[in-house]
């Protein structure tokens, strides 16, 4: 009976992952902004839609690491902050995004030359940061990790600018009226 009652609720389970995955078609993600990186899906039914018509102010703090080879999970996150607000109808103009990567995250910021020289393959980051700074997100690294690292802002991707220290930067753009996302 146990067997029975377990057969067919995976029988279900499967029934419902099956129904979901026939919904998700080619065009069922999008990434109308930042083409290929950070998909969403607009849901008819969702509520606290993003209005077109406001101006939103977001500084996002960037400081975890995942392994050099993959794109940093926090700039994923970003470009899909910004494909949902695009998906929504909000024009980019109307978004002004800054991140700021401190920490373990550091590298990210790296120019190719001395990525690879570090990490010996290319900074998986380089597309994503480009069409980043495209959509007009303001780019920044912390002064002080690119000391801790042992960087220099020679080192520096040339999309970003050196912020004296990421703590600051993210007390001075809130006190800006920027919400403040931890990546």
């Amino acid at each position: 009976m146990k067997l029975r009652i377990a057969f067919l609720s995976l029988a279900a389970l499967l029934g419902v992952a099956s129904t979901a995955a026939a919904q998700q078609g080619a065009d069922f993600w999008s990434t109308p902004a930042i083409k290929g990186i950070g998909p969403v899906h607009a849901w008819p039914e969702a509520t606290l839609k993003p209005d077109a018509a406001t101006t939103y102010k977001a500084i996002f703090d960037i400081t975890k690491a995942g392994k050099d080879t993959d794109v940093n999970a926090g700039l994923s996150h970003v470009a899909r902050v910004i494909n949902s607000f695009a998906a929504a109808g909000v024009p980019l103009d109307h978004l002004h995004f800054a991140l700021v990567i401190h920490g373990p995250a550091t590298p990210a910021a790296l120019d190719a030359k001395t990525f690879e020289a570090k990490f010996h393959h290319p900074n998986p980051n380089v597309d994503v940061l480009e069409k980043l700074k495209k959509a007009g997100v303001r780019l920044l690294v912390c002064g002080n990790a690119l000391g801790d690292w042992h960087y220099t802002p020679a080192d520096v991707n040339p999309n970003f600018e050196v912020a004296w220290s990421a703590l600051s930067t993210l007390i001075i753009l809130q006190d800006q009226g920027y919400a403040v996302l931890a990546m």
